[in-house]
């Protein structure tokens, strides 16, 4: 009887510590503060000539996610980036989707703030970007709030980025959309 009363005590006291630590690997996520009734809608991995780049997640309260609902993207890095490697990208992605509608004057702005709203990555590591509707955006790095962003303009062209039906990687943009299994995503090598 003591022996099954102990075992049961172990078992109880593993169960606590699991949940302890699942609870602990999203209580660092302030994110999630902002959009609490959140939950994840889809995720993929970008990977450039097989080397992972990033996973990706994307969190919404409503599915599929729209303008008129607070979301978030969470990139968790898998290799070192320098911030403006990060800017830069971003920029270029955002010219390629938006060509002329965005004047010269407008993406400097937006350099400057994605400057003060990225760092340098390393493996591991994770930049959130929260879209709130009508206000703009977000972003936060390691769990914490970094930067806030007031033009709506600006949060729509970032999260175009991933989420827009001509994004450069359509077979990760699907999976964060939920519309792509990891089974079909395996021919792209993107899962």
């Amino acid at each position: 009887m003591n022996d099954r009363l102990d075992r049961q005590a172990r078992s109880g006291h593993w169960l606590w510590m699991l949940c302890l630590l699942s609870c602990g690997a999203f209580a660092d996520n302030k994110w999630q503060e902002t959009i609490p009734d959140a939950r994840l809608v889809g995720s993929g991995e970008l990977r450039l000539f097989g080397e992972p780049i990033y996973s990706a997640q994307l969190f919404s309260p409503v599915q599929p996610p729209s303008e008129e609902a607070p979301f978030a993207l969470e990139l968790t890095y898998h290799r070192r980036i320098e911030r403006d490697r990060l800017v830069s990208v971003s920029l270029e992605e955002i010219r390629r989707l938006y060509g002329e509608q965005v004047s010269p004057e407008q993406l400097e702005q937006w350099r400057g703030e994605m400057l003060q709203a990225f760092t340098d990555v390393e493996p591991g590591e994770r930049i959130a970007a929260v879209f709130l509707p009508g206000q703009g955006m977000r972003f936060y790095v390691g769990g914490e709030l970094r930067h806030e962003v007031h033009d709506s303009d600006f949060a729509r062209a970032f999260f175009a980025i991933w989420l827009d039906p001509r994004a450069r990687h359509p077979g990760l943009r699907e999976r964060l959309l939920g519309a792509l299994g990891c089974v079909a995503a395996e021919a792209e090598r993107t899962c």
